[in-house]
Order: C-alpha cells, then structure tokens, then sequence
C-alpha cells in the first residue's frame, strides 16, 4: 500500500512536507546486500539506512509489526507511487496535497491498517510489477 506520512519526523528526514513511502507485509520482504543501519531516533518507529550512501531504505513502524514501510530511494522507478493512504495530517502543512483516497490525522489503527491494505490491493492490480 503506497502511503504519505506528514509527521514532523518525517519532513524533518525528507527536508519536505511528507515522506513517501510502500507497505508491504514483512514475510515478504527481505534486504538484501550491505546490513542497514538505525537511525533517525526518535519515537518508536525505526528507521533503517544505508550505511554507505546513508539513504533512507525502510522504516519499521510501531504497532503494525506485520508490515515494513519501504521508502522510494529502493526503487529505480518511482513514477507509480502515489499515495493511497496519507497519515499525520494533524501536522500536514497547509500547501502540501496528495491525491490519496484516504486520510487519518495519526496513524490509522490495526484494523483499519489491514482494511485499508485490503482496499489497496483490490485497486492497485494494475501495477505492473516490472516498474518497481
């Protein structure tokens, strides 16, 4: 599920009005080459990074252990991530828009995590894996 994040943690890591980012479940996901390493502090979310090129790779969010938030610096094409689902938007800043379906001013709860990966798959079929 793509996803904007407007927390203030996430524009100070972005140097921008959101972060963006993919979350995907993590019994399939797998990093793959140089160990990431934590950083970015603060919360209890965990935020892994390249230790080489210090890019920011993926994020383990609190509370929805299930699922690994896969940031665009992975992917060589980013033309298709636009945000299903925006959180935060409690400390959005007033010109920043997306055109995501839904918005929750924290991050939504389990449940409706879940509901919402369910509704994203239904309508991100036409994705084609081979752009990611």
């Amino acid at each position: 599920m793509t996803m904007a994040c407007h927390c203030r943690g996430c524009q100070k890591l972005t140097s921008s009005a959101f972060s963006l980012c993919v979350s995907i479940p993590t019994t399939g996901f797998r990093a793959t080459g140089i160990e990431p390493v934590v950083g970015a502090l603060h919360g209890d979310t965990r935020h892994l990074y390249c230790p080489y090129c210090k890019n920011w790779l993926y994020s383990l969010p609190a509370g929805v252990e299930s699922y690994v938030n896969v940031h665009p610096t992975s992917f060589d094409n980013i033309e298709w991530l636009s945000p299903f689902v925006e959180v935060h938007i409690a400390e959005k800043l007033a010109w920043a828009t997306t055109p995501a379906m839904h918005s929750f001013k924290v991050f939504p709860d389990p449940k409706t995590f879940r509901q919402l990966v369910e509704e994203f798959q239904a309508t991100a079929s036409s994705i084609n894996a081979d752009s990611i």
